[in-house]
């Protein structure tokens, strides 16, 4: 019997995803992946000089690296890359499912940044940085429409592309309302809001908050905003209150901290 189309178009997919690999550059970006036991790790392309600074990280990783030439790399990374003379070959990270990833741990209120269709690696880069710091239990995207796990976005997360769960999901409205269901307060960025996020947070900074961020320009979608509880803004000075997406990701972290 013949299989459906849409059956065969999954198991494509799926085996697709199994074969994908990313390649990590940077001696930050490189070091970290090779410390993350959680790492799948094929490939090590290192010159002499990046293979001294990092032989601490490759001896506990166990791999043997391929020692490369600097002016002929051998590692396939863009021309223009900042590599420092290393490069990492590994399979994507898997987190899990985002009802997993979101259950409040420790002390701290949860905290969770949600990117409605953010594509742009060095600010999603710098946004998991930012989550990192603050203490964030993840950073969400859309599956079609955000940036993937790429070199760039490692290179600029510095390490925290490791540490900080940057999660997937097929629907973002359908992930606003599962957080929903298990306490979240979903708080929508707009910069016309009327109430800024200390005011939709007042007497309930102990409750878990998800903060939805849109991409630059666009901003949030119809349906995004509908699907949250609020929207805000961040209260600026003067004329002017325009922010960076990472940048804003980063005062809206500091702004909800429990």
């Amino acid at each position: 019997m013949k299989k459906p189309k849409w059956v065969v178009e999954k198991e494509q997919a799926k085996r697709a995803a199994a074969a994908e690999t990313v390649w990590l550059f940077g001696l930050h970006a490189v070091r970290d992946a090779l410390l993350n036991p959680a790492r799948t790790r094929l490939r090590l392309v290192v010159t002499l000089n990046a293979e001294a600074k990092l032989a601490d990280a490759i001896a506990a990783s166990g791999m043997t690296p391929e020692v490369s030439d600097p002016r002929k790399f051998a590692a396939p990374v863009p021309a223009d890359s900042v590599h420092q003379g290393a490069a990492l070959e590994v399979k994507p990270l898997d987190w899990g499912r985002l009802e997993d990833v979101a259950i409040p741990t420790g002390d701290r209120p949860a905290r969770i940044v949600l990117l409605d269709r953010v594509t742009d690696p060095h600010n999603v880069g710098a946004i998991l940085r930012s989550a990192e710091v603050f203490g964030a239990l993840a950073v969400v995207g859309v599956q079609r429409h955000s940036a993937p796990e790429t070199g760039a976005l490692a290179k600029t997360a510095s390490g925290a592309l490791e540490r900080q769960p940057y999660l997937r999901i097929r629907n973002l409205a359908e992930g606003m309302e599962a957080l929903k269901d298990m306490g979240y307060l979903v708080l929508g960025l707009d910069g016309e809001a009327e109430q800024t996020i200390e005011q939709a947070i007042a007497g309930q900074r102990d409750r878990p908050v998800a903060l939805v961020l849109g991409a630059e320009g666009p901003g949030l979608r119809d349906k995004t905003k509908t699907t949250c509880d609020a929207l805000v803004r961040i209260d600026f000075a003067g004329g002017f209150g325009s922010l960076n997406v990472s940048n804003a990701a980063a005062v809206a972290l500091y702004a909800s901290k429990g």
